[in-house]
């Protein structure tokens, strides 16, 4: 397995990771309602989607969470070294519109380790989907297990 990701003892309290972006289209919203069976018509009623709050279509939210994820991994800190996702939390701020472009940013906030010698460590980390304008639609915290440099035993 390759190991070209951050273990645990590399992620740096309130380091930042910026994503490239990623354009949310039509085809994403089409094959994400499929997917889930989510055709909310704030999701694929154009005629619809003009009379409410927003006046054109959104994407679905878990939809953002999904590119997030994806973009997560397009940064190269999880490749070979991310063992679980333990925990996500996620507050929708903003509407993601059809043709938006949205990055990811991400942020150490927080390292734990039960035991020195343990080959991993969590690592807790702030998650902000941002769009073309720099508003943030999408934030939360995301908990990841990530490998780790065990300790040596002392002789």
């Amino acid at each position: 397995m390759s190991m070209r990701g951050l273990v645990y003892e590399e992620f740096e309290l309130e380091k930042s990771f910026t994503t490239p972006g990623r354009t949310v289209t039509e085809t994403d919203v089409v094959q994400f309602a499929a997917l889930s069976g989510d055709y909310t018509s704030l999701h694929t009623d154009e005629v619809f989607a003009r009379t409410s709050p927003h006046g054109q279509r959104i994407a679905h939210g878990m939809l953002g969470v999904a590119i997030a994820s994806g973009l997560a991994f397009r940064t190269g800190i999880f490749e070979g070294t991310v063992l679980a996702l333990k925990s996500q939390t996620i507050q929708y701020v903003s509407p993601i519109f059809l043709g938006d472009t949205v990055h990811l940013r991400l942020t150490v906030k927080e390292k734990s380790k039960r035991n020195p010698r343990s080959p991993r460590g969590t690592v807790k980390l702030q998650a902000d989907l941002v769009n073309q304008n720099d508003k943030v639609v999408s934030t939360g915290f995301w908990e990841c297990v990530m490998l780790s440099r065990p300790e040596p035993a002392r002789s």
